[in-house]
């Protein structure tokens, strides 16, 4: 660790390979910033085109090639979750990520065996007819293998290595700061593979830019290997949620026994005997499970052992299951925080089409490319936050921004962000039915960068904070998934802003195919709602949670919402 110094317990899960070598440490932040650069650029280079690429390369209808989209991105959000379960329980954060780096490696290399060999890719429509040459079910094998795959790879390594990275370092002030900056990393390569890897494939063929996508996975996962030498290694414990899932089945199999307050009833370890004791005595919230560590005859061999692991758990599994139950509560308020930033990416793609892009007289900004101000304005808050506000912060109240407080601030910008794209939609519509018939609305595309700078603050504040925040309370054996949480909120968040959507179009006259003809701005100002009532739950959820890990942190853990009165 950063400072040498190691807890027994800590200790006890780190392999080392070097005795005489400190390992860990800010050492291992280039090897870990240029692995997340590398690969996510390679990420970029084949997925933030992929629709273009279906129905110019396989002539796929565009609804297809939407839905075909939709499935991958959701997947892609899915898939971190099981790479992370899989590192936390079985291999470790450096061996999943090498592997699935790998496996990321072949998919994009099959993806562009799709636009070089002949034979692997359907014959282009004739110009100006609409019979066109079927896709082979061998194209098809080989389009969909690439896609699985490399969708695979982003599983295993889009936020396992933001754990590798937190796992170098011991305080949490240093653990947020990396969280900032790997926020910054995955912002920075999205905005070059969102226009020069895209501007590429559209000018100079999907050949060029899945290329460039291959030598940055190649160069992403070479630069993580190197520093190698210099990580700490923490060692998997074997499925963490088995251990939770005998919580459950324990309790309820010992709901009937009467509850006893002497520790010597109470079981620590899976062998009897053993000592340094991480939690001395059960906690008295959820109390209903705390029969699950009571011993009853027949629980403990002779040797010490555990007999019926399904029912008796040691003190520290069911600390560790009170533990996600308390902060599932707040993970929840996270997928109405990430749906309506959802829902308005599209909606927003919908107003650029009907608006005026040119910048100058010879270049008109594409309507894919305008998110690239979310990442913009993310990156230099994410910059701002670390170099500017947090140290202003410190100076003023003597302690840095909790978590809680990050994530709450996220909330409240993300509702003005909300209230901005209502009004701006409200100005393009009165416009439009100032100029009926016209194909685009005399109104510049700039009017939209405000609302989308403001998302982009927005996620500077809370998307770091969520991940400080689930990192620094999961469970020790949940390190992984507990960064991974993110992912599963966007994933949740995509497929419900679908949902949101299709009942908006079924139940309203919002949305209709042509939004000059509906109130766009209304779905804005229920996004708005939405956003107010939620911030209202997180702040009812931040005001009864207390921090479990409280002595790992530094200075004074009052949050502004109290969250943290012990």
């Amino acid at each position: 660790m950063e400072n040498g110094s190691l807890s027994h317990n800590d200790q006890s899960h780190i392999i080392t390979f070097d005795s005489g070598r400190r390992r860990g440490g800010w050492v291992t932040f280039p090897f870990i910033i240029g692995a997340i650069l590398g690969l996510t650029l390679a990420v970029g280079g084949w997925l933030s085109n992929l629709i273009v690429f279906l129905i110019q390369e396989f002539n796929v209808e565009s609804i297809d090639a939407a839905q075909i989209a939709n499935v991958v991105n959701g997947s892609s959000s899915f898939f971190p979750v099981i790479g992370a379960i899989i590192a936390d329980s079985f291999f470790g954060p450096f061996l999943v990520i090498t592997i699935s780096s790998c496996i990321s490696l072949l998919g994009i290399v099959l993806l562009v065996l799709t636009v070089t060999v002949d034979s692997l890719k359907p014959q282009s429509c004739v110009m100006g007819s609409k019979i066109c040459h079927p896709t082979s079910s061998l194209q098809y094998t080989i389009l969909y293998t690439g896609l699985t795959l490399a969708s695979l790879g982003v599983g295993g390594t889009r936020f396992t290595i933001a754990t590798m990275g937190a796992n170098q370092l011991d305080k949490p002030t240093n653990q947020a700061t990396f969280f900032n900056w790997y926020f910054i990393s995955i912002y920075s390569a999205s905005s070059i593979a969102l226009t020069v890897i895209v501007y590429m494939e559209d000018n100079m063929g999907f050949t060029w830019g899945f290329g460039v996508a291959i030598v940055a996975n190649f160069i992403g996962l070479a630069i993580f290997l190197s520093g190698a030498r210099f990580y700490n290694f923490n060692k998997p414990q074997g499925s963490p949620f088995v251990g939770l899932a005998r919580v459950i089945v324990a309790s309820t199999w010992k709901r009937n026994l009467q509850h006893s307050s002497e520790t010597r009833d109470y079981c620590y370890y899976e062998h009897e005997g053993e000592t340094d004791r991480m939690a001395t005595t059960p906690s008295r919230s959820f109390s209903f499970l705390n029969r699950a560590v009571q011993k009853a005859k027949g629980d403990i061999r002779q040797d010490g052992t555990i007999a019926k692991p399904w029912k008796l758990c040691t003190v520290q599994q069911v600390e560790d299951f009170k533990t996600v139950i308390r902060i599932m509560p707040l993970w929840s308020t996270s997928i109405l925080l990430a749906t309506p930033i959802g829902m308005q990416s599209g909606l927003t793609i919908l107003q650029v089409l009907t608006m005026d892009r040119h910048l100058g007289s010879h270049f008109q900004i594409p309507a894919g490319s305008v998110a690239v101000i979310i990442l913009i304005s993310s990156i230099i808050f994410l910059a701002l936050i670390d170099r500017v506000l947090c140290p202003l912060w410190q100076k003023l109240t003597g302690h840095f921004p909790t978590p809680l407080q990050r994530i709450g601030l996220g909330h409240i910008v993300n509702v003005l962000a909300m209230a901005v794209s209502a009004l701006v939609e409200s100005k393009r519509l009165k416009i439009s039915q100032d100029h009926p018939g016209a194909t685009t609305v005399p109104m510049l595309a700039l009017w939209l960068f405000p609302q989308l700078a403001l998302v982009g603050i927005g996620e500077a504040f809370h998307f770091p904070g969520q991940v400080a925040l689930y990192y620094q309370e999961f469970p020790s054996s949940l390190k992984s998934t507990a960064t991974a949480m993110i992912s599963l909120v966007i994933g949740i968040a995509f497929y419900l802003g679908t949902g949101v959507i299709n009942v908006v179009q079924r139940a309203t006259r919002w949305l209709p195919n042509n939004i000059n003809d509906g109130k766009l701005a209304n779905v804005y100002w229920m996004l708005v709602v939405i956003g107010v009532v939620n911030f209202g739950y997180y702040v009812v959820c931040a005001k009864s949670y207390k921090y479990q890990n409280v002595k790992h942190t530094d200075g004074n853990l009052d949050d502004g919402l109290d969250s943290a009165k012990k």
